[in-house]
């Protein structure tokens, strides 16, 4: 997409993010695999899973990392980025979401890799931002633990470096001129200096400019400071709440605090557990089955019904948010009854942006691809300054 053609429009419809998470988000998913838990960690499994996503219609999937388990109990999975970048040559219009660490990763390298991922999924990729207040994270590293007052600082500062080499290279810095045997057009390549608290970037990235530019980033809400947000670090955030019924003044409430969407506000997305009734088990039993091995505790939303009740709850949803993303408790289970019943369901009424194959993640979320920032200070340093080279020459 050029800086001059028109994204699609977000109203058209709000948009449904699938986690991938192992066997699923419970703890104990991985205990009904007849496989076995080492499924989940096979190339052919990953393979399966996000063409059923795309095939069912969702617009993205989410990839959960860390440096250390949530769940100790819960089989291994493999780096995010690492299944991400496998699943984009197999996809077409699914968006491809890792989450990647910003407290005890290096800046550069998230940077470089997410620039990659957009170009082996042209432009498909986004980026969900984490930062883990975890001492056996740090220790995991070898990095000194950062305390929580001190993450959304660094949240930022791994933001704002990836912002500044994503942007290091001008879109045309790649000019291949064989006459004069010259690959690249220096100029149009810039230092990022970037000076933070803990670490300095000087750049430039190490790869040309992404083909969205710049990746769209998602970021739980409250982990960055409401100034950060405001200033652009992000283009979507996540909201969560303790019960369903209270996802839609979550989605009040942040719209209050944040610009609109037409004047750059961020994209909402809320986040929902899900258990759905299923091969001839009501969700409540089958919740109870899977707690009998190790209880969820996860924090988040948690709806617990039929696939009917679902949608009317996503339909609720989708009129006050712009996307929500779906945490199924066992992923094949439930993946099954939303491609079957929910996710036609939703379409029928009109509920959800259409599909584009090919599209990149800054379409789907409406957003247009921005210029470099560095070309854009060249232009306005050359206009605001006349040139005397012909004078002195």
């Amino acid at each position: 997409m050029t800086d001059t053609q028109t994204p699609f429009p977000p109203e058209r419809g709000g948009l449904l993010l699938l986690d991938l998470d192992g066997s699923g988000a419970h703890p104990a998913a991985w205990r009904l695999d007849p496989a076995g838990p080492a499924r989940s960690l096979l190339p052919q499994r990953l393979r399966e899973t996000v063409l059923a996503a795309e095939s069912a219609g969702f617009h993205a999937a989410t990839f959960s990392d860390g440096p250390t388990p949530r769940n100790p109990s819960a089989a291994a999975h493999l780096d995010a980025l690492q299944r991400a970048a496998f699943a984009a040559p197999v996809t077409r219009s699914l968006a491809l979401i890792p989450e990647v660490d910003t407290v005890y990763t290096e800046p550069f390298h998230v940077g470089t890799q997410l620039a990659s991922l957009d170009y082996v999924s042209l432009g498909r990729a986004g980026w969900l931002v984490a930062a883990s207040a975890d001492a056996a994270a740090a220790a995991a590293v070898g990095r000194e633990h950062v305390a929580a007052p001190a993450l959304a600082d660094e949240a930022a500062d791994a933001i704002e470096v990836s912002r500044r080499l994503w942007d290091s290279w001008e879109d045309d810095a790649v000019i291949r001129d064989v006459p004069s045997g010259r690959y690249l057009d220096v100029d149009k390549l810039h230092y990022a200096d970037f000076a933070g608290r803990n670490y300095s970037v000087k750049g430039p990235a190490i790869i040309p400019r992404p083909p969205q530019g710049q990746l769209p980033v998602l970021a739980p809400a409250g982990l960055l400071a409401p100034e950060q947000v405001a200033a652009g670090a992000v283009d979507g955030l996540l909201l969560s709440a303790p019960a369903p019924g209270l996802l839609a003044a979550e989605v009040t409430a942040a719209r209050a605090q944040n610009q609109p969407r037409v004047a750059g506000g961020p994209a909402l997305i809320v986040e929902l557990d899900i258990v759905l009734d299923a091969r001839g088990q009501s969700a409540s039993d089958r919740l109870a089955a899977l707690d009998a091995y190790t209880p969820w505790q996860e924090t988040r939303a948690r709806f617990t019904g039929t696939a009917a009740e679902l949608a009317d709850l996503l339909a609720e949803l989708l009129l006050v948010t712009d996307g929500v993303r779906l945490h199924p408790a066992v992923l094949d289970v439930e993946l099954e009854e939303l491609a079957r019943l929910v996710l036609p369901a939703l379409r029928l009424r009109g509920l959800l942006a259409p599909i584009h194959p090919d599209a990149t993640f800054r379409e789907q979320l409406g957003l247009s691809r921005p210029p470099s920032r560095y070309a854009d200070a060249v232009t306005r340093a050359t206009t605001a300054v006349p040139s005397t080279r012909g004078a002195n020459a």
